[in-house]
């Protein structure tokens, strides 16, 4: 069994002085961290690979450039035959369809995906859609009337897939 973290928009400049200290645990915890974009700062980046034990990351649509230049825009992990997309929509406004989702992964060039990770509409969800598994953690932070989520995902050696969301800070 493998145990995938999924989590993104946390928006913090400072990793260590910023960030929930129980999210940072179950970051460590986890086979295979995945943050899903809007860090906001290099720093933040750095820290969530260090508090990993094996991470997927990519860039989303508040980050800087310098940081969407070091981070890629998108990912494929595969885990037990597996393949998992992960992506933060780049563009702002409203919320991406899940369809809109999959035009980050034309079939053609990355082949076809089981698990679609993705950020930006800060909302919880699991939801199947085109045979495709989409797992949005939610929001990495609480915030007004908002708790601070995550995902998780556990993929067993048979490649059966398990996605569950949770709350790691109530809502402020």
């Amino acid at each position: 069994m493998t145990s995938l973290l999924v989590v993104g928009d946390t928006h913090v400049r400072v990793w260590e002085d910023e960030i929930n200290s129980k999210l940072r645990t179950l970051i460590s915890e986890a086979d295979i961290a995945i943050h899903c974009g809007d860090w906001v700062s290099l720093d933040a980046v750095e820290g969530f690979r260090q508090d990993a034990k094996s991470h997927a990351v990519v860039s989303g649509n508040s980050d800087p450039r310098e940081l969407r230049d070091a981070v890629p825009y998108i990912e494929i992990l595969e885990i037990e035959q597996v393949r998992i997309g992960i992506t933060h929509p780049a563009w702002a406004g409203p919320e991406p369809s899940l369809d809109e989702l999959l035009l980050d992964f034309p079939v053609e060039k990355f082949g076809m995906l089981d698990v679609i990770c993705y950020g930006h509409t800060h909302v919880p969800e699991i939801s199947s859609h085109k045979n495709i598994t989409f797992v949005n953690g939610g929001q990495g932070y609480p915030s007004l009337f908002v708790p601070g989520t995550y995902a998780t995902i556990e993929i067993s050696k048979a490649g059966n897939i398990d996605a569950q969301i949770h709350e790691f800070a109530e809502a402020l």
